[in-house]
């Protein structure tokens, strides 16, 4: 679950400012600390996932929503490439990770995919799935 969901559940709204927001991820939910509250949320505001109105930030739904998805997708691939070649997830991140670097900076979900590819893996039933 999107820590935005977490904030929105116990919350019951989509608006706050961003000091309520920071002191609901560390204090209230205990899934960051304060730096890394401040950080995700600049990330967030960038990825349109929260949306700046004057002084209160709003979460987006439909850009969380659509969020999730890419998220499900992609550890669903994850989990499939690791089970595959017969590693940990963590092992096929790292491997990942060296292989992106060859992509500059392409969805994580297309270089998952090309990185089951390039290993032989039949990653075809992704296909479809994927947004090219």
């Amino acid at each position: 679950m999107h820590p935005l969901e977490s904030v929105l559940r116990v919350k019951g709204s989509g608006k706050f400012s961003k000091s309520e927001l920071v002191g609901l991820l560390t204090f209230k939910l205990r899934i960051m600390s304060v730096g890394e509250a401040k950080e995700a949320i600049s990330k967030w505001v960038e990825e349109g996932l929260l949306v700046e109105e004057g002084n209160l930030l709003r979460i987006n739904l439909e850009a969380l929503t659509q969020k999730e998805g890419e998220e499900d997708l992609f550890r669903e691939m994850l989990s499939f490439v690791a089970s595959q070649l017969d590693l940990d997830e963590s092992e096929v991140l790292e491997e990942l990770e060296k292989f992106s670097g060859r992509y500059g900076n392409l969805d994580r979900r297309l270089v998952l995919y090309l990185f089951g590819v390039e290993k032989g893996l039949d990653m075809s039933r992704f296909r479809e799935r994927l947004e090219v």
